[in-house]
Order: C-alpha cells, then sequence, then structure tokens
C-alpha cells in the first residue's frame, strides 16, 4: 500500500466531512418545512450518537445519558474515558469512521438481497484516476435503478446513505478532538507504511480500504446532495438579502 494512497483516502474522509457540515448548515437555514428535515436526518443521527456509545464502551467511559434524536440532534454524556488523553479523541471521531463502515454495510446489503445495482460505483478513492470513474458510476446507477429497471428499494437507500451523509460531521463541541483524532490517525498510518511490518501493513490496508468505500460512496452522495440542494440555497440566499 502506497501512502498517496492512505492520504488520499483521508483527504476524501475530510472532503466528506466538510460536505456534511455544509447540506447540514444549508438544510437546517433553508428547509421550509422542518419536520422534513428532522425526517431527513434522523436514521443518521442516530447512527452517529450509537457510534459515540461505542467510543465509549471501548475507552471505558461510563455512559450517563443517551438522547439518540431530538429537535436539537443527539447527544451522549459520559464519565471521563479510562484511557487518558485519546480517550475523547477516540469518542469523538468514532462517527467519522463508524459512519462509512454502516454506510458500505448498507450498500452490500442492498446490493445483494434486495436487487439494487451499485457495482458500477468504484470501491474506493485512492488515486485521482477514480474521481472520473466515481462520476460516471452515479450516472449509471441511477439509470440502472430508476430507468432500465425501477427498483423501489433504491429510493429507501438513497434516504439512508443521504441521512448517513448529512450525520458525519462532528458536533462543534467535538470539532476539535476530531481534528486531534484525525492527525493522529494519518502519523500513525504513515508510520506503520514506513516499518514496513507485513501484519501492521495488512491491517491498514484492510481498514482504509473499508472505510474508503464508505467514504467514495460519502463523496457520491454527497456531491448528489449538493446538486440537489441548489434550490435550498437559491432558497436561502433570498430569504437573506
Amino acid at each position: 500500500m502506497q501512502a498517496e494512497a492512505f492520504l488520499l483516502v483521508i483527504a476524501t474522509g475530510i472532503v466528506v466531512m466538510l460536505i456534511s457540515m455544509a447540506l447540514d448548515f444549508l438544510w437546517a437555514q433553508a428547509m421550509p418545512v422542518r419536520i422534513f428535515y428532522y425526517i431527513l436526518k434522523a436514521p443518521g443521527v442516530i447512527i452517529h450518537e450509537c457510534a459515540h456509545v461505542l467510543g465509549c464502551l471501548i475507552t471505558g467511559a461510563t455512559i450517563k445519558k443517551v438522547v439518540l434524536f431530538s429537535r436539537e440532534g443527539g447527544s451522549v454524556t459520559y464519565t471521563s474515558p479510562k484511557i487518558p488523553y485519546l480517550g475523547n479523541v477516540v469518542i469523538s471521531t468514532a462517527p467519522l469512521f463508524c459512519i462509512p463502515l454502516v454506510l458500505a454495510g448498507c450498500t452490500w446489503v442492498f446490493s445483494q438481497y434486495l436487487g439494487c445495482a451499485l457495482p458500477p460505483l468504484p470501491s474506493g478513492i485512492d488515486s485521482m484516476d477514480a474521481v472520473p470513474g466515481l462520476g460516471s458510476g452515479i450516472v449509471e446507477m441511477f439509470s440502472r435503478n430508476l430507468i432500465v429497471r425501477f427498483n423501489a428499494w433504491f429510493l429507501l437507500y438513497l434516504y439512508l446513505t443521504l441521512s448517513l451523509v448529512l450525520s458525519v460531521a462532528p458536533s462543534s463541541q467535538d470539532i476539535r478532538n476530531a481534528a486531534i483524532g484525525i492527525c493522529i490517525i494519518t502519523f500513525a498510518g504513515i508510520v506503520i507504511l514506513w516499518s514496513g511490518i507485513p501484519f501492521a501493513v495488512s491491517v491498514l490496508e484492510g481498514i482504509t480500504r473499508i472505510t474508503g468505500i464508505g467514504f467514495a460512496l460519502g463523496l457520491a452522495f454527497g456531491s448528489i446532495a449538493l446538486v440537489i440542494s441548489s434550490p435550498l440555497m437559491v432558497w436561502y440566499l433570498y430569504k437573506r438579502f
């Protein structure tokens, strides 16, 4: 595995996070009927908070209160983790990696068991050559599932993936820890690749490959959501000015 491929996956994750933040702000501010925003975001927020819960369990933090979804979003209240320094980082960054894994899992279920034609999408963004393939794969995916042979399950897949993309970004209180976590993961990955230890490199490759699939899907549907959201942007600017 080349360091460039690893760094490109990390960069894709950061881009997906920024798209998620932009979409969440836009939809929250410009959605004419608020209930639609809550319905759209609910599944992703629940997965987001469950990821925080998993981070608490991993780091030994005692969970005091869990709110999976409310009008203000979700929240997890917990005591200080048993793993010093890195514990809060792990808890804060957990959604950044758990949500892409759930997204990849949803893609597998809908393609293997519900008849959705999803193979055209690339398995990950490990080189710049994969970006054009991502765009053509999106067009073909919509064509095969909505025009060539309509599959109602594909609409549910779109709903879930867009909801997950909206919820990738960390909350305002988690942004600092998430930034630190991304830096630590990037540094650790480079060290592992530099060390050349076969087992460590193999584990890193597996994690990066699976996460990269989720990030690629997040980038694809985040881009679609930005295009779909353009009328909301016009509406938001109209209200502001």
